[in-house]
């Protein structure tokens, strides 16, 4: 399925590696100007220049999604230098490490709080607030598997992409009649640099052995989804979770 984003503009939080960088791509390829924001200065502008050299439209900007005030000047930044914000896909995210709930780091449980959920609330203020005074848009927040079902030994983790799809629900229903369509999308095991650091891990290995299509997904079968959810064939969806998991939540 291809989709028509020509003359849109699109943020992609954590765009430079594993399912941000599929994202950032296909935006392009379909058209959109993309701002790939990145906390790694070198990955977001080795992703934007990749994109360029394919003769696509990209910039690279550095941000840390925690910072609000950071985050208010990438959407100013959308708007100023590129003419608006279209399309925003909210995917910044750590993993944080493997304790159980009693034993979990005070210090681990602020930042992935901070990063994974503070985040997305920060980026959607900004990303809402542009698309009002253009008279619309659509945004895509990055949750998990995990944002409807549990995984020992990562509270965390787990607790704030919950947090992501209800307060994906929550603006949803304050912006569908002013033109902005939100939805999240729910990635299970993906074949991404987070998912391979823990690759070892104990958990870990058990979810994956539970996994009914016996192998892990692409960051491409991820972005095939952000883009249809961001695009006018999903124009009646909205406020909703959208697993790619290759089955796993079934059980």
């Amino acid at each position: 399925m291809k989709f028509d984003f020509e003359g849109k503009v699109a943020i992609v939080t954590g765009g430079g590696s594993g399912i941000g960088a599929a994202i950032s791509r296909q935006l392009a390829d379909e058209g959109a100007e993309v701002i790939v924001a990145d906390v790694d200065a070198g990955t977001a502008n080795a992703i934007a220049t990749e994109i360029r050299s394919q003769g696509g439209k990209a910039r690279d900007f550095v941000v840390d999604v925690t910072d609000a005030a950071a985050v208010e000047r990438l959407v100013d930044f959308a708007v100023r230098e590129c003419g608006g914000l279209h399309l925003a896909v909210n995917n910044a995210g750590v993993d944080g490490v493997r304790k159980a709930t009693s034993d979990y780091p005070l210090d681990n449980w602020m930042k992935v709080i901070d990063v994974n959920l503070n985040g997305v609330f920060y980026c959607m203020k900004y990303e809402i607030a542009a698309m009002l005074g253009q008279g619309g848009g659509a945004i895509v927040n990055m949750s998990s598997v995990l944002g409807s079902v549990g995984l020992p030994t990562a509270p965390a983790y787990t607790a704030a992409k919950h947090g992501i799809v209800g307060l994906t629900k929550v603006a949803a229903m304050e912006y569908a009649r002013l033109g902005i369509r939100i939805n999240a999308v729910a990635p299970g095991w993906i074949e991404t640099p987070l998912l391979s650091e823990h690759t070892e891990v104990a958990s870990t290995r058990r979810m994956m052995a539970l996994q009914p299509m016996a192998r892990r997904g692409t960051p491409e079968e991820v972005s095939a989804l952000v883009c249809f959810l961001l695009s006018e064939q999903a124009s009646f969806i909205a406020g909703s979770c959208h697993l790619v998991d290759g089955a796993y939540s079934a059980h």
